[in-house]
């Protein structure tokens, strides 16, 4: 199986963590892909039409995306059941927790391209601070009412993992840890994981 897209990307991140997780290491290779918001990748695009990662190209050639998907995939290829849970209350509970880690990575990642990318006479200072509010406030529900479901190793714990550490390292400054000390506590031992540390984010620029 191949996986394209890049590590720094929390949503291709929390699909290699995952791999990890349920015991697919070796089995998988990353094919490390760039995409940029105002420049189709052509080579992506071939294979996902939205040009978007992380897409993962299984052993037949069939194209998998998004990463929602290829996260269930990964679980289902190593007959993992704790990732996505059949009982019903925890399964849509931790898909739920998934949906507002992934929510808060697309806030995090527009707040990146916003800030990073867009030329400054095109800059939309209110959306810039919508998306930041969207960011803390993935924090807030992190730390208050979804606390109990981060203590389990499943899709939506990894997700939340890798929400916070692209946090950390594209915009350190909002400084989620600021009254979340449970919130931080957990994500600093989660990222000691075997798993997160075999995926390290590498900031170039």
């Amino acid at each position: 199986m191949k996986i394209y897209g890049d590590a720094l990307s929390p949503f291709t991140r929390m699909c290699l963590v995952l791999g990890e997780e349920v015991g697919l290491k070796g089995k998988f290779e990353l094919v490390k892909t760039h995409v940029k918001p105002g420049e189709a990748n052509l080579d992506l695009s071939l294979i996902s039409p939205a040009g978007k990662i992380p897409v993962l190209v299984t052993d037949h050639q069939f194209a998998i995306f998004d990463s929602r998907v290829i996260m269930e995939y990964l679980a289902h290829v190593a007959g993992n059941t704790s990732m996505f849970p059949h009982e019903g209350v925890s399964h849509f509970r931790i898909l739920t927790l998934l949906a507002l880690a992934q929510g808060g990575c697309d806030a995090a990642v527009t707040l990146r391209y916003e800030r990073a990318a867009r030329p400054d006479d095109k800059r939309w200072p209110e959306f810039a601070d919508r998306n930041q509010q969207r960011v803390l406030q993935t924090a807030d529900a992190l730390n208050g009412a979804w606390r109990p479901s981060l203590d389990e190793i499943h899709a939506g714990s990894i997700a939340a993992a890798c929400f916070l550490s692209y946090v950390d390292a594209r915009h350190d400054a909002l400084q989620w840890r600021q009254g979340r000390d449970h919130l931080a506590a957990w994500h600093k031992a989660f990222e000691q994981r075997a798993s997160m540390l075999a995926w390290p984010i590498l900031v170039s620029s």
